[in-house]
C-alpha cells in the first residue's frame, strides 16, 4: 500500500514541484491550494501532511491541531520560507513532527517523512551568529505582535522601513 501525502500550500508552482518529487519517490500525493478546498474536499487516508506556514491569509500554526485531529497523520511537517526558532518551537508545541525551511531538498523532505516521530532530535552545538540572533529576536517579537510590522518595529525601537528591509532579506539561519 502506497502512503498518501497531503500537501497544503498556496504556491501552485511549489505544489506541482513537490507533487512531482514525491510521486517519483513512490508516494500518492493530494494537493490543496486554498482553505476552502481543504475544508470541502473528501480525502483518502492521509499518512503524511506537508503544511505551509503562511498558507494564504491563514497562519499554518493555527491549522496544525485541527489537521492532526482530522487526519491523525504519522507526520505533519511545516514548510516555510521564513524559518525562525520562535515559529519552529510554536509548530512543534502545536503538534508538528518537523519544521523545514524552503527551498527544500528532496532527500531532506524524504528523510523527514520517513523519520520516527518519537526519535530524539539532535541539537546543534554550533553557536548562533550575531545575524542569526538578531533574526531570531525579530521573529520572536513579530510573533508576539501577531505579524504586525508597525507594532513590531515600535517594540524593537526601529523604523518600520528598516524592519521591512531586514525581513525582506533571507534568513541567516543555515541547516
Amino acid at each position: 500500500m502506497t502512503d498518501t501525502v497531503l500537501i497544503i500550500d498556496d504556491d501552485i508552482q511549489l505544489l506541482q514541484a513537490l507533487r512531482s518529487r514525491l510521486e517519483r519517490a513512490g508516494f500518492r500525493v493530494v494537493t490543496v491550494a486554498t482553505l476552502d478546498e481543504l475544508n470541502s474536499t473528501q480525502f483518502p487516508e492521509i499518512k503524511h501532511i506537508l503544511l505551509d506556514l503562511k498558507f494564504g491569509e491563514t497562519n499554518g500554526l493555527e491549522l496544525i491541531k485541527p489537521l492532526n485531529q482530522r487526519f491523525k497523520p504519522d507526520n505533519l511537517v511545516v514548510l516555510t520560507g521564513y524559518a525562525s526558532i520562535a515559529t519552529s518551537v510554536a509548530a512543534i508545541k502545536a503538534g508538528a513532527t518537523d519544521y523545514l525551511a524552503k527551498p527544500i531538498q528532496t532527500q531532506v523532505l524524504l528523510n523527514s517523512l520517513a523519520a520516527d516521530v518519537h526519535q530524539e532530535t539532535e541539537l546543534s552545538e554550533q553557536p548562533l551568529s550575531p545575524a542569526q540572533l538578531e533574526w531570531e529576536h525579530i521573529q520572536r517579537v513579530m510573533h508576539e505582535h501577531h505579524g504586525n510590522i508597525s507594532a513590531t518595529a515600535r517594540a524593537l525601537g526601529m523604523h518600520r522601513r528598516t524592519l521591512q528591509r531586514k525581513l525582506s532579506k533571507h534568513s541567516p539561519i543555515k541547516e
